[in-house]
């Protein structure tokens, strides 16, 4: 039977030294607990419906309730969702990493 020379073999994969390997990134965050998330809700939604209501408050002023309930919604609820809300989620994202590392820093040293 005729084998293989080895420059015709399986090939080998190419490493690198550790010292040359790329960082590893750190896992990713796990998503807030429901009672987390429910408070950075009501933390973008109180001060929105506040700040809106007493605003508009002078042109809405003897509407239906529900219709003023309506516009409020109208405003806060797009303004919330796409803007605030997602720097809320970030900025809780960023605190969780830095007490993250310095429970690791902590471990470590």
């Amino acid at each position: 039977m005729s084998t293989t020379p080895p420059e015709h073999g399986a090939p080998v994969p190419n490493r690198e030294p550790a010292e040359q390997a790329a960082p590893t990134m750190p896992p990713p965050l796990a998503r807030p607990n429901i009672h987390v998330s429910a408070l950075i809700v009501w933390l973008t939604i109180f001060p929105l419906v506040a700040i809106v209501g007493m605003v508009s408050e002078p042109l809405v002023t003897g509407w239906h309730p529900v219709l003023r309930a309506l516009v409020l919604t109208l405003i806060v609820v797009p303004i919330a969702a796409y803007w605030v809300m997602p720097l809320m989620f970030k900025g809780y994202a960023a605190l969780e990493r830095r007490r993250a590392t310095r429970r690791a820093e902590k471990r470590g040293a």
